[in-house]
């Protein structure tokens, strides 16, 4: 067995600890997701004329819960603040829980409707939480070895969280699934106090208390539009969410065309779930640690926007329900197996409060922002009389840019790193050098 993992990751002795709470910690919060995921997915179908809407309301709410985040984030250190944000998360799964109970059917179409929004933006503190701790408790060179593992747990989460709304949502229904989600992340907020502190600073820290991360409400936003590194970082963001939602919608479109009930949509999509994160699993194990050691940051960075532009081309010629399942299942897998570990690794060059300032920024607003472009363009773009074929063609060229800005990001992260390094050994060889107090 130790053969055997050592085959699949590169890990030292004294980060085996770290690594699989990682493992673990990952695997709860995408286990939690991923049971309410398909439930958003079907109400989305549903409500096609409302869908721009929806996303706007999600932007709304985004902004809010992203001005609080960073407050609380500058008052209090990562130990404290990762389990109020979970246990905040638990607190509004139970309010959908009572509401889905209690009220009356006419008023479900709205609490549905705010479920979506409210799924849409806890999804993104959940991911971006996670691994801006994982940044800051690794290093660049631990990142290349560790983070395709530790990416590997929150897949298998992906699967059992599919897996779960798929065949039990028929007999519980989509209310009692919460409070199975709503425990997997109470686990995981509970996990945070057996990591260790980071390894850079694990001799100097250990026996001193967490500080907070400190910096202002908007530190994050001002960084980003001072650093042409960071406002690249956020590009891709828009990018991709913007062509994500491109998708979105062609795949609510196809699949509220076809599939007539919310059951069946809802089955369809748990379905859809568990395909993406199954061969998602077998990339992260088998190639994404070998890929990024061997070939470096862009190379992975790079496969999603490509994977894309192939794929929008072929709706372009062929749309179809199985072609835009094949299509998303594609494009997701690169997306969490190449570049999810790929673009965490452009993060670990910042400082710590970028690190969390930053990563909320891009990883939230940025991220809803791209929602809005694509999709009250998509909505546009079918109001000027395109169809979906015509619609998929002009996110060709889209892609082809997004290929160009993720092979600059990647060289520039590597010049970061090399530069982070030397700095690193330049001091260490100061504190050798510097004499003994009198």
């Amino acid at each position: 067995m130790k053969k055997l993992f050592a085959k699949i990751v590169d890990v030292k002795p004294n980060e085996i600890r770290a690594l699989w709470l990682g493992f673990l910690f990952h695997f709860l919060i995408l286990t939690g997701y991923y049971i309410t995921k398909p439930i958003r997915d079907s109400i989305g179908a549903s409500n096609m004329d409302a869908l721009p809407w929806m996303f706007t309301a999600t932007l709304v709410a985004m902004l809010s819960a992203n001005a609080a985040f960073a407050a609380t984030v500058a008052r209090m250190s990562r130990r404290k603040f990762i389990p109020i944000a979970y246990g905040f998360f638990i607190v509004v799964f139970a309010l959908f829980f009572i509401a889905m109970q209690s009220r009356p059917t006419v008023e479900q179409v709205w609490i549905g409707r705010g479920f979506f929004v409210w799924v849409s933006v806890f999804n993104l503190f959940n991911t971006a939480v996670f691994w801006a701790f994982m940044t800051d408790l690794f290093t660049v060179e631990q990142g290349k070895r560790l983070y395709g593992f530790i990416a590997v747990g929150g897949t298998l989460g992906a699967i059992l969280g599919a897996y779960i709304t798929k065949h039990y949502v028929r007999e519980i229904g989509p209310a009692n699934l919460l409070v199975i989600a709503a425990a997997m992340f109470a686990i995981a907020g509970f996990l945070v106090r057996f990591f260790p502190h980071g390894f850079a600073e694990q001799d100097k820290t250990a026996a001193a208390p967490e500080a907070p991360i400190g910096g202002s409400v908007w530190s994050g936003i001002t960084h980003i539009c001072s650093s042409p590194y960071l406002m690249g970082l956020a590009a891709s963001i828009v990018l991709y969410t913007t062509t994500s939602t491109w998708a979105y919608f062609q795949q609510s479109e196809l699949a509220g065309g076809v599939l007539k009930t919310s059951t069946a949509r809802t089955e369809f999509f748990g379905s859809l779930e568990i395909w993406v994160n199954s061969i998602t699993v077998l990339i992260q194990i088998f190639f994404t640690g070998r890929l990024l050691k061997w070939f470096g940051v862009a190379f992975t960075l790079v496969a999603l926007p490509f994977v894309s532009m192939v794929g929008f081309a072929a709706m372009g010629l062929a749309a179809s329900l199985a072609l835009l399942a094949i299509f998303q299942v594609a494009r997701r897998a690169a997306a969490y197996a190449l570049m999810r570990p790929s673009r965490e690794i452009l993060f670990t060059v910042l400082k710590r409060e970028d690190k969390y300032k930053v990563k909320s920024v891009t990883d939230t607003l940025g991220y809803r922002t791209g929602d809005q472009l694509g999709a009250w363009s998509y909505h546009g773009l079918q109001g000027l009389g395109l169809d979906l074929n015509l619609i998929s063609w002009i996110a060709v060229p889209m892609t082809a840019g997004w290929c160009v800005l993720s092979i600059w990001l990647g060289r520039k992260q590597r010049v970061l790193a090399e530069a982070q390094t030397k700095k690193d050994r330049s001091a260490a060889v100061g504190d050798v050098a510097a004499p003994e107090p009198a």
